[in-house]
């Protein structure tokens, strides 16, 4: 197949487009810097291009599937290869940053990492052990959006059974359902419990678990049956590639008018806002990859170049560090250098702009020095560490190794 390279389950724009997913959510977090001069509904537009992390749902659930669907066992030694693979792809820089941001609360006491939650030992186990996504008081602490990696794992650990009720019972299109109608029983059981949060609310519910955003990586999962049951040939013309990424954006453009709920903050957490992005936005990019797979357009080339696929291979890094300490460490030395360009000015008698002094180069630096950081630290610590995990005797021995 033309969209692959060296190995059948490894696609090059599908690693690009992480770039794109992640690019998008760090938009959605910047977005403040488009002053008064831009059109509200425009800054609006921009504050919900979190769906970056609807990009990774959907395309989470199509590897996987893709990946393990026609060779997996429900036996220990699959098992533990199984968790041992996403384990070593996963966790190594989680935990490193993650206890970076919280050496970095230690010594700064900086109220972002914790907030306000007055036990910072129990915290930093609740975010390494991928637990304070469950909690609505916890969700947002250590690296913020890192809470999407609890709803990332509790996807790995279903999706050999949910592979085995769709094979075994044909029951494939009832589980999103039967998922979420727990996670609602979850909140009315614990909405009313002071146990930090826990299945709080029903938005929190849809939008930060499993539970609630489960049809996202279905979506996916449906894709990969579809291509592993028809192949990536096709005798229709129909640009999916194009319509799917337009669909995206109108969606997004309907969610960006939506009024925003008190106490929340985006479109996204309007009832609706919820619906369009969990369920519309989610088939509109599993119909956008099923282009890029079966079609040959400006885009694909685009995003399977090796350099935008190598910016998507450093993608999780730069997704873990654009919001945070990393970022604010940026921010504070663009700051530093504003400061000593004036009074390099004022000695030299003139009056010359800086280069620091504008927010929107100070963020377009910042886009750049953090895609820098993250291709250093996928090249010399995520990547041989991924690679001494899958090699060493962690869970299982390399040689009881999976298809």
């Amino acid at each position: 197949m033309s969209s692959q390279r060296g190995q059948s389950n490894y696609f090059p724009v599908l690693t690009g487009v992480r770039a794109l997913a992640a690019y998008l959510v760090f938009i959605s977090h910047y977005d403040y810097v488009f002053d008064e001069g831009f059109p509200q509904f425009v800054k609006r537009f921009f504050h919900e291009f979190h769906i970056g992390v609807t990009v990774f749902f959907v395309l989470s659930g199509f590897l996987i599937t893709y990946r393990y669907y026609n060779n997996f066992h429900l036996t220990g030694d699959w098992f533990k290869q199984y968790l041992k693979n996403r384990v070593a792809r996963i966790y190594p820089m989680y935990f490193l940053l993650t206890t970076g941001a919280f050496v970095y609360y230690w010594y700064s006491h900086d109220q972002v990492i914790t907030k306000g939650f007055t036990h910072p030992v129990l915290l930093y186990g609740f975010n390494v052990l991928f637990l304070r996504g469950f909690f609505y008081q916890l969700w947002d602490t250590g690296i913020a959006q890192g809470w999407s990696l609890t709803v990332e794992e509790c996807f790995y650990f279903s999706a050999p059974f949910i592979f085995y009720i769709a094979t075994k019972y044909k029951k494939f299109y009832l589980q999103p359902l039967a998922l979420t109608t727990l996670g609602f029983l979850l909140v009315i059981i614990f909405r009313n419990v002071n146990w930090y949060g826990f299945f709080g609310n029903f938005t929190f519910m849809m939008l930060y678990t499993f539970l609630g955003r489960c049809f996202e990586f279905f979506v996916g999962i449906q894709l990969a049956l579809i291509m592993l049951n028809k192949g990536f040939k096709r005798t229709n013309k129909v640009k999916y590639t194009y319509i799917g990424f337009l669909l995206i954006f109108v969606f997004v453009a309907i969610m960006a008018m939506l009024p925003i709920p008190a106490g929340w903050i985006a479109g996204l957490q309007n009832p609706l806002g919820i619906i369009l992005n969990n369920y519309f936005i989610a088939s509109a990019i599993a119909l956008f990859f099923y282009g890029l797979l079966t079609e040959n357009t400006v885009m694909k080339r685009i995003l399977a170049t090796p350099f935008v696929e190598l910016l998507g291979k450093a993608s999780y890094i730069f997704y873990l560090v654009h919001l945070g300490y990393m970022y604010g460490y940026l921010h504070r030395a663009f700051d530093w250098l504003n400061e000593a360009a004036f009074n390099l000015y004022d000695k030299w008698g003139i009056n010359w702009h800086s280069p620091f002094e504008y927010d929107k180069l100070n963020l377009f630096y910042a886009f750049v020095a953090l895609n820098a950081i993250s291709i250093l630290l996928f090249k010399f610590i995520e990547e041989p560490l991924n690679l001494y995990i899958r090699k060493s005797v962690f869970l299982i021995k390399p040689a009881a190794r999976a298809k």
